[in-house]
């Protein structure tokens, strides 16, 4: 087959589409190297972002006008060319196909990560929830067959837009393979002092934005006394404002913040923090659940929503709006040495199910399928 990717966010974005993105793309050359990819970018990638793909050659827009509207390019015009290329299958892996697609003789599939523009639409602007809407509506009515990450999206995605449950198939996508390997004692000793950190602390990891619910995290080791350190990585929002004032405020002195962290550092992060805890008011899937079970950690997450299905039976389910019992759930956890053990070993088990060949395999699947 010669399959197209929309590869802008694989490019481009260094985070959780991207990582979908790229893991995607990697995957399917490395255990399906006979088939044909393409990987439409809407413009040139940089000297460092060349690199991603460093055996493969981006396909960029060509005529003159094209390359002076790349985004009108990416969502408007690319079908033609796709037909052009003879591409048998093209895959929109960030919510999205070209507008007329189906116009042209080219088969599509989209993966749709998460209608959260949907369930909340007050977390964004007019604007950006109407082109969201928009662009994931037409492409779950008009792509020859739509993935989601999980059941909760698959679920979404009949409720909210009406599309027939025989169009759609859960293909679970696992973390980047860094996760999967127990870092040296060396390389955690310079991780450590490359941040000033001891190790053994609760680690919290995304965006520091409302739906993370980093807020609610501080409050609850404020009320539970919890004196262990907390590790919050991830870019800051306004929203870190009020984090920032609350921790001023009860003059709290173990809250470290880390932005700009490299994933090279990660791994050695995740392994050495004695709890890892994600009560994230909702999720796509939920993909740090995943990269702390593989790193043995013990989980702390939302019950309900999509978070069951990345963190399995015997991680720790809260009410993400209960500030004390996440307080009560952190302080369990932190005084039961057997209680972390057999949540790690479980956690670690389930964590195996989410493989690399698993999710490919599953990917070209959904190509037989539509071909």
């Amino acid at each position: 087959m010669r399959i197209g990717f929309d590869a802008k966010r694989a490019y481009f974005n260094l985070s959780g589409l991207g990582n979908y993105s790229r893991n995607i793309i990697y995957h399917l050359s490395q255990f399906y190297p006979d088939h044909e990819y393409f990987l439409y970018v809407p413009r040139p990638p940089q000297k460092n972002e060349s690199k991603i793909f460093p055996d493969q050659r981006p396909s960029l827009p060509e005529s003159w006008i094209s390359r002076q509207l790349p985004s009108v390019w990416r969502s408007y015009w690319l079908g033609k060319r796709l037909e052009l290329d003879k591409i048998d299958i093209y895959h929109g892996l960030s919510n999205e196909i070209p507008f007329g697609i189906h116009t042209y003789e080219v088969r599509s599939v989209v993966t749709v990560h998460d209608l959260i523009f949907m369930r909340y639409p007050q977390w964004y602007s007019s604007i950006d929830r109407e082109i969201y809407k928009r662009k994931t509506h037409y492409s779950c009515l008009k792509a020859s067959h739509i993935i989601t990450i999980s059941e909760q999206t698959r679920s979404d995605i009949i409720r909210y837009f009406n599309v027939d449950p025989e169009r759609i198939d859960v293909v679970y996508q696992t973390c980047n393979k860094i996760f999967h390997q127990e870092v040296s004692p060396s390389t955690k000793e310079e991780v450590l002092a490359k941040y000033d950190l001891t190790q053994g602390y609760i680690l919290s990891v995304g965006t520091v934005e409302k739906r993370k619910n980093l807020l609610n995290i501080v409050k609850a080791i404020h009320h539970g006394r919890i004196t262990i350190p907390l590790v919050a990585i991830g870019r800051h929002t306004s929203y870190a404002s009020l984090v920032k004032k609350y921790i001023q405020d009860h003059h709290l002195e173990e809250i470290i913040f880390l932005e700009n962290v490299p994933d090279e550092d990660l791994p050695a992060l995740y392994q050495m923090a004695r709890i890892f805890i994600y009560p994230s008011i909702f999720e796509g899937f939920g993909i740090p659940i995943l990269e702390a079970l593989y790193s043995k950690v013990p989980v702390i997450t939302t019950d309900g929503s999509c978070f069951p299905e990345a963190g399995g039976d015997h991680s720790c389910y809260i009410d993400p709006e209960n500030v004390e019992q996440l307080a009560e759930a952190l302080n369990k956890i932190l005084a039961d040495d057997n209680l972390r053990k057999k949540m790690i070993e479980k956690g670690y088990e389930h964590a195996l199910k989410f493989n690399d060949r698993v999710m490919t395999d599953n990917i070209i699947r959904v190509y037989q399928k539509v071909m």
